[in-house]
């Protein structure tokens, strides 16, 4: 058996630690599965990138183990340099699935062989744990959305909230808001959190020594192996300060979501209500007239705002531009007057100079992104500016209206701190759009690939290509390599699924779901005996199904909104013949082995709102460099999305079932092709009968057992 030796740090002699093959047999039969062949080559290309220093795209399908097909590689690699591998996701649950059940179950398996304890940890953003010095010295006055100030109900029940989180501070041991269960609103937490550029730092705080997430911290850097998420992987690449332990490898599990975390990390706002906030927190930190201003800088966007239309900008209006700057200046001038931090000052007081420096650094950085967003040539713009109106409920505003600014792509970012820095394995279900790995790459700043991809898939890939640079320098010095593999799927898709595009119907419009659809709906769970998730394009659309439907359905309906997600998935799962209709979450994010569910209905082909300001500008961009701007946004984000949804009808080995597609244009557009090669290869038909016949052989199926 062979292996390198590692020291063993209870008797000080050399371990030597077996190869991997050996570790990941030893880890599948100790938590009681099956040794699986995608499971294996996967597990052996991680390694070899690991020790190659080549990136790798690896598409494993559900069923096949890649959670373990990562971790034992990157174990072994940890242990034997004693170093950190991050790993990380895009869910809470993929986090919790990990640091709960697979690593605990993984270091009792291996930590006889590894000759040392395997040690793990996981890691979020210093916004997610409670801070002790805000529990004791209380949070600055807050009111941002201005909705809530004089609600003598929101107020009671923010009050009621406090009270519980200051109750909870004594009791837990992690101050982990995730822990806390029923949770709380974002505005309560804010009374007891602080953001990384808020806190006072562990030298200086009275409370450092305690604080939570300096010893979440503390733990991660003792860690061979640290679990956290897009979002602070983002982070970590965008701040100046460390967040993440020093570590040359990184593994990002549910990878198909990565650019759009990224991008919401990288995602500016500005608002009236925020500006107005910044100016009472440093209020009383400066001389009266320099906040004033910042406050009449404040009603004059809130002003202007409310006489904007929704949507993307393209052009920045005198009157915009001119608000924009007088906010910026406006701000600028607090930060000169707040100074600099004092080493000397008192806890409490550097505390709420921090908290008004952060809040107006903040602002008065995205108010300039703003104002160099507008480029006069399209193609050389790396920043999308939108405003945002309020949602109106019970004739009040539920929020004020909002500039937002974003990266019209990432890839530059991802190159310059992720690539270009350390070795990196991304993996997920679904990597491969239209057969191939190329527009995902691209997405990510991979250079090409240069594999034999489809017309459409290079469409796809070479018009995000030209989005990738994402105002970075756009010389590459650096050579950059990658591969991709496709280690399968234990599932025989021709024989377990069917994909039914329902040919027959009109093209989808904009009024709503038509009665065809409505009748082909209710036929084809009639036919399945229920046990059917609808994936609807907008909640609008689930919700009309579901009104519909009810009372003509002789099986038990449920709609996302009703109830929280998880117990509406809970229920749906256990009784056999409820449907369940829903939207995004529900894409991507329902797994329900057995008879439950046989029958996934997605309603249209999930293209991106055309007036979604990110897409739109991403596709104009594109456009404006020579590229195809639907091949290369709409078709690549509506194929992923097909994808996940196409996803959750097998679960396990013994599932069957159909996957049905009411948009005829995936059978008779010229991009059609392009999506259903991004989906598993279920058998495919358009005749409404087969499939008819089909769900009912499969209810007759599962009644009998």
């Amino acid at each position: 058996m062979g292996g390198v030796p590692a020291p063993d740090l209870l008797t000080g002699s050399d371990t030597q630690i077996p190869d991997m093959t050996t570790l990941l047999s030893t880890a599948v039969e100790a938590i009681g599965g099956a040794e699986r062949p995608g499971q294996l080559t996967m597990a052996q290309a991680v390694e070899k990138a690991i020790a190659s220093g080549e990136h790798i795209a690896a598409q494993a399908g559900t069923g096949t183990g890649k959670s373990l097909a990562y971790l034992v590689p990157a174990v072994r690699y940890a242990v034997e340099k004693q170093t950190t591998v991050v790993v990380s996701t895009a869910t809470i649950a993929l986090q919790r699935q990990l640091v709960d059940r697979d690593l605990p179950r993984l270091a009792e398996a291996l930590n006889p062989l590894l000759g040392r304890e395997l040690k793990f940890a996981i890691l979020k953003g210093r916004r997610n744990y409670l801070c002790l010095h805000r529990v004791q010295t209380g949070a600055p006055d807050e009111d941002e959305g201005g909705s809530g100030l004089f609600d003598p109900q929101q107020l009671s029940m923010l009050g009621r909230q406090v009270k519980r989180l200051n109750e909870w501070a004594e009791e837990t041991t992690t101050g982990d808001r995730d822990e806390l269960v029923p949770g709380v609103s974002e505005q309560a937490w804010r009374q007891v959190a602080v953001t990384a550029k808020e806190c006072l730092g562990a030298q200086r705080c009275p409370q450092g020594t305690e604080c939570f997430a300096e010893l979440a911290r503390a733990e991660a850097g003792e860690a061979h192996i640290v679990v956290t998420n897009h979002a602070l992987l983002a982070i970590d690449a965008l701040e100046e300060f460390q967040v993440l332990p020093e570590h040359d490898v990184v593994i990002v599990d549910e990878a198909h979501e990565l650019v759009d975390r990224v991008t919401s990390v990288a995602t500016g706002d500005l608002s009236a209500a925020a500006v107005e906030l910044a100016a009472r927190r440093c209020g009383r930190l400066i001389e009266e007239g320099v906040a004033d201003r910042l406050k009449e800088s404040a009603e004059g966007l809130g002003v202007l705002l409310e006489d904007m239309p929704a949507g993307r900008m393209d052009v920045l209006s005198p009157a915009l531009g001119n608000t924009l700057a007088a906010v910026r200046d406006a701000l600028h001038a607090c930060v000169t007057a707040i100074g600099p931090e004092k080493k000397d000052a008192d806890p409490g007081d550097a505390a709420a100079r921090k908290a008004a420096r952060s809040s107006l650094e903040d602002l008065h950085d995205t108010a300039v992104r703003m104002l160099e967003a507008f480029q006069p040539e399209i193609s050389q713009r790396f920043d999308v500016v939108w405003v945002e109106k309020p949602f109106v409920q019970d004739g009040r505003p539920k929020r004020p209206p909002a500039l937002h600014v974003a990266p019209i792509g990432v890839g530059g970012l991802l190159r310059t701190t992720l690539f270009e820095q350390r070795t990196a394995v991304l993996t997920s279900a679904t990597l491969t759009l239209g057969g191939s790995f190329e527009p995902l790459a691209r997405q990510w700043g991979l250079p090409p690939l240069g594999e034999n991809a489809s017309k459409d898939a290079r469409t796809a890939a070479e018009g995000l290509a030209r989005t990738a640079t994402d105002g970075k320098d756009e010389k590459d010095d650096t050579e950059i390599t990658w591969s991709g593999i496709d280690v399968g799927s234990p599932f025989d898709h021709p024989k377990s699924g069917i994909l039914y595009v329902a040919r027959h119907l009109p093209q989808p419009g904009r009024d709503g779901l038509a009665d065809a659809y409505l009748t082909e709906i209710t036929e084809l769970i009639e036919a399945a005996g229920g046990r059917t998730l609808g994936l609807f394009s907008s909640m609008r659309a689930a919700r009309q199904a579901a009104d519909e439907l009810k009372d003509h359905l002789s099986h038990p309906l449920l709609c996302q909104g009703e109830d929280s997600t998880s117990l509406l998935v809970k229920q749906f799962a256990e009784d056999e013949r409820t449907c369940l209709f829903g939207t995004l979450s529900l894409w991507q994010g329902v797994d329900v082995p057995g008879p439950s569910l046989q029958l996934v209905i997605m309603d249209r082909i999930p293209f991106p709102r055309p007036d979604d300001p990110v897409s739109s500008a991403r596709s104009r961009a594109i456009a404006a460099r020579g590229g195809n701007g639907f091949m290369s946004v709409a078709a690549t984000h509506a194929a992923l999305l097909l994808a996940q949804g196409a996803g959750r009808l097998l679960r396990s080995m013994d599932d069957r079932g159909v996957v049905a597609v009411l948009d005829p244009r995936l059978a008779t557009a010229r991009y059609g092709g392009f999506l259903k090669n991004s989906l598993p290869p279920f058998w495919a038909t358009t005749d409404p009968d087969v499939v008819r016949g089909a769900l009912r052989r499969l209810d007759a199926a599962a009644s009998e057992s």
